[in-house]
Formats: C-alpha cells, sequence, structure tokens
C-alpha cells in the first residue's frame, strides 16, 4: 500500500502510468508484467496505464495487443504515432492525455525496461502526499550502484559531469538530470509551456528548468540501474550541446538579456523587483535625494520601490496607473493615472517639489517628447530636478545578439514587450536637450546581475562590479541602463516675465510696458 495521508471525504486519486515505446517489441511485454499488482487493487487511487509507441518498425504494437488480451484486467490504453516525434515529442502527447483526462499523477517509464516499474509505489508517494511537484528516481544517488547495474564509464562520468555542470548553471542541486524515470503532478505540469520543449532527449532537462523556474518541489529517490540490450539513440555530442544550450539560455534569460517562451513561468503583471541593496538605478536615484526633500514619483510600481525614500525621510507624491493601499499609506499625496495621459493640472494639489523620480518609465510611453514637454510646463516643477532612468539598447551584449540576427521582445529587460520607445546615450541626451531640460549629469548602470545569481552569491557581485568599471570605461557598450538628472529650462514665457520685471525694476517708467 502507498499509505496516503487524506481527509475524510477526499475522492481518489488517478494515476497514469505513462510508457513511452519505439522499437520495443522484446520488452514491452515484460516491462508491463513488472507493474506493482498493488497499485491496481489499491482502493485510494485509480491507476490507469498508457503506452504511445513512436512509430516503431518492429511487432511493438503486435506485443501490445497480446499483453492487453492476456491480461483484460489491466486498463491499458494504446496509441500510435503515424510517423516517429522523437522521444519530446512523445512526452508531451503523454502529459496532454493526463491533463485532458483528469489524472492526478502522471508516471514515466520507458518501454526499453531500463527503469524499474517495480520502484512505482515508493516512487508515488511523495507525490500523492503533496510533498513535491515531481519525483525523478535516480541512479546517481547511492554511490557505486550505476556502475554495478550495467551504466557503461563513459556514460556514468559524463552524466555526473554534465549534471555538475547543469546545476551550476541553473542553480538547482540534483544528483541526476538525466534519469528517464519521472512522475510529475498534473497539476504542475497545467503550469508550464511543455508544448514548446525539444522534440528530443533534451526535452527532460527543459522540463526541469521550467520546475526549477516555476518553484515547484523536485523530490529525487534512488533508483537501480539496469543496462540490458537496448538500443541507445542518443547521439552523446549534440545532446551535450543541447541541454548545456538551454541551460545557458534560460540562466541568461533571467539577465533579460535573451527571451524565449518555453522558459517564461513569470505571470505578467509581476511588478519589478527592488534593487536598493547593490549598485543600480535604485541605489544611484536613493543616494542622489537629501533626506528633507519632497518627491514626485511617477510610475512607481509597488510599495517596495518607494519605502526606502520614505525611511530616508523624504516626502511623497505619487501618480501611477494603480495605486496600492500599501503605496497610499506611505505618501503624502496620491493621484491614479495612465502617464500615457499624463496631464500636469491632474498633479496632486502640493507645494514645489525638490525632485521628480521617473524610474524606468520613459521607454513605456507612446510619446516621451509629449510627456517631457507637459511636465516641464508644470508650475510645481519649476526649479525640480528630475531623475530618469531607462535601459540602453547599445549594451553590448544587445549588439552581438543583433549582429547575429536575435532580436526577440521578452517579460523583462532591454526588450521588454510593453517597451514602445528604446534610447542611447545620445538619443536621451536629444530628447532631454528638445524637450527643454538643461542635462545636470548622465552615467551608465551596469546590468543586475545580483538578481539573476541571487543577491548574496559572489559571483553576481564579482560580476556587477566587473560591469561597473567597463560602463565607466565605455559607458554606450557597457552599460545596462542610462541614468540622467536635469533641471527643467525656463520655458520663453518665463523668460519674458523675467524680463519683464527686471524691466521694470530697473526703468520705472516703462511700466505700462507690461501690456
Amino acid at each position: 500500500m502507498i499509505f496516503l495521508r487524506r481527509g475524510i471525504g477526499e475522492v481518489q486519486q488517478k494515476i497514469l502510468i505513462f510508457i513511452v515505446s519505439y522499437n520495443a517489441e522484446t520488452t514491452i511485454s515484460h516491462v508491463l508484467s513488472r507493474i506493482p499488482t498493488e497499485l491496481f487493487d489499491d482502493q485510494d487511487i485509480q491507476v490507469d496505464v498508457l503506452i504511445i509507441d513512436d512509430g516503431s518498425t518492429d511487432n511493438t504494437i503486435t506485443e501490445c495487443h497480446f499483453y492487453s488480451q492476456d491480461h483484460p484486467d489491466v486498463p491499458l490504453t494504446i496509441l500510435v504515432n503515424p510517423q516517429n516525434l522523437g522521444y519530446g515529442a512523445n512526452q508531451k502527447l503523454g502529459y496532454q492525455y493526463a491533463i485532458s483526462r483528469d489524472f492526478d499523477v502522471v508516471c514515466l517509464i520507458h518501454g526499453d525496461g531500463q527503469y524499474a516499474p517495480e520502484e512505482l509505489p515508493q516512487l508515488l508517494r511523495p507525490l500523492l502526499n503533496e510533498e513535491c511537484e515531481a519525483v525523478f528516481g535516480s541512479r546517481m544517488m547511492e554511490s557505486g550502484t550505476a556502475i554495478k547495474g550495467g551504466m557503461p564509464l563513459y556514460k556514468y562520468y559524463g552524466n555526473k559531469t554534465l549534471t555538475w555542470l547543469q546545476n551550476k548553471i541553473v542553480g538547482t542541486v540534483l544528483s541526476e538530470y538525466h534519469s528517464g524515470y519521472r512522475l510529475y503532478s498534473v497539476s504542475a505540469l497545467k503550469r508550464l509551456p511543455f508544448e514548446y520543449n525539444s522534440n528530443v532527449f533534451d526535452f527532460d532537462t527543459d522540463i526541469i528548468i521550467q520546475l526549477h523556474n516555476a518553484g515547484c518541489r523536485i523530490r529525487e529517490i534512488p533508483i537501480p540501474t539496469f543496462y540490458g540490450d537496448e538500443v541507445c539513440n542518443v547521439n552523446g555530442i549534440p545532446y551535450a550541446f543541447n541541454i548545456l544550450s538551454a541551460c545557458i539560455a534560460s540562466r541568461i534569460q533571467s539577465l533579460s538579456l535573451f527571451y524565449n517562451r518555453k522558459f517564461d513561468l513569470q505571470v505578467d503583471n509581476e511588478q519589478y523587483q527592488s534593487k536598493f541593496d547593490f549598485y543600480s538605478s535604485h541605489s544611484v536615484a536613493l543616494n542622489a535625494v537629501k533626506a528633507d526633500e519632497r518627491l514626485l514619483v511617477l510610475g512607481c510600481g509597488s510599495a517596495a520601490l518607494v519605502a526606502p525614500f520614505v525611511k530616508k525621510g523624504c516626502r511623497l507624491s505619487v501618480i501611477d496607473q494603480y495605486i496600492s493601499l500599501e503605496l497610499e499609506a506611505l505618501s503624502e499625496h496620491c493621484a491614479e493615472m495612465n502617464l500615457n495621459e499624463f496631464n500636469s493640472r491632474n498633479l496632486p494639489d502640493a507645494p514645489p517639489y525638490d525632485t521628480v523620480l521617473a524610474l524606468d518609465i520613459i521607454e513605456h510611453l507612446a510619446s516621451p517628447e509629449s510627456f517631457l514637454e507637459d511636465l516641464r510646463q508644470t508650475l510645481c516643477l519649476r526649479g525640480s530636478r528630475l531623475i530618469i532612468t531607462t535601459p540602453n539598447v547599445t549594451y553590448l551584449p544587445l549588439r552581438i545578439m543583433f549582429l547575429f540576427g536575435f532580436f526577440n521582445y521578452g517579460k523583462r529587460g532591454i526588450l521588454d514587450r510593453t517597451h514602445t520607445r528604446l534610447f542611447t546615450f545620445g538619443s536621451m541626451r536629444r530628447l532631454l536637450q528638445q524637450a527643454g531640460f538643461d542635462l545636470i549629469s548622465m552615467q551608465g548602470i551596469p546590468a543586475p546581475f545580483p538578481l539573476a545569481f541571487g543577491r548574496t552569491s559572489w559571483i553576481g557581485k564579482a560580476l556587477l562590479n566587473i560591469n561597473k568599471i567597463m560602463a565607466l570605461i565605455w559607458p554606450g557598450a557597457f552599460s545596462y541602463q542610462i541614468y540622467c538628472e536635469a533641471t527643467p529650462s525656463p520655458t520663453v514665457e518665463e523668460l519674458l516675465e523675467r524680463t519683464i520685471k527686471h524691466s521694470l525694476e530697473t526703468v520705472p517708467s516703462q511700466e505700462n510696458a507690461r501690456c
């Protein structure tokens, strides 16, 4: 028995044992016969068996039908692909089958007998007790058992080396990336875009990355290793290249320098993370304001992005499309407004502001020129300082991507798909000047490596410091963001008023010049 922790009145859980097969006529019947009968007898679960044959050219299907006729008590479904789709594509079909038929757990085993069906009860237990979202049978957890089970030395050391590299790149701690003995919670599979994964053997790496990015718990359990006469269809060198490429691509995507739909596990409305604990546009802006300043914050996002300014002693007025209760509690004045429809007349009624913060918003606007021109005309901002940040589209990694024809919009970073305008140092300088602002300073900000490698990671800190130095040397190529400080120059109306006032003071007889 599996010993489930279940409450009173809970419904029976549905288990799908999914067998992928290809040219397995000599092994498939034996694999089916080794599925423990206790699974079918357990009253707490309902177990079905699904075989999807990937266009075998031998008698695999005939053997499956013979077994089904001889064992009518086994709920067996046999599906046959009209052509060979590949190991990964076959998995996609099985997982979609499990989702569409409301199974709770799907157990993947291979028709060649390499993975022991006898281990299914112990592998199922953590999933049915909701201790994790995936269970992997590992041949590497117990030292030496894989070699004793017949795993060739080159495969053993290749497996260990690749797994070590993949753990380092992705940030996992698995003992084996390459086991094909896997069980998944179907509710977890529903959250993963596995349809976009590879159709061949690197599918298994793709889905591990997706599980990790989705925050799913993976449990590994030792299993015996058995290498028989099965034919290995994996070409080692291309396989190694593909899986490492996938891991690297996923890590680069976490830096917002690359985008692939299959590694996108974030929700659309997730807000930007704060970056005050390392050198970034946020920390530079925080250091630039004084404790007693009155700030106008435009498009701030979450309360976490303004809390450090309040803690420093600043008084805030906030304009954003959505004002949360937490944000309202931190500010003196609030106004809900789409900044694309910014109108100075809708600004909170407040005394003049010392600084306007427009951090990472200009690139989202349909007309940055109109926005800045209207901002300059605002009376309560006369004499204020504008702090503005935006991504640098000439960042060197992007230049390299463009060189090789890559141009992918994604969820985050310079090519965030919500960005409508992209800037260089030159175009940002011209935008400010042509909108009537006098530039005080402009500097480059390095990429937020600590967000990708961990805020306490020495790798993230080292890369950040290197990037910071390079941005000083060549801002246009090595700056991830552009940081600017500017002040609105006097308008023509202001200059005319000053001239008239000055004239009245110096030439009193021309009092009527006001007309």
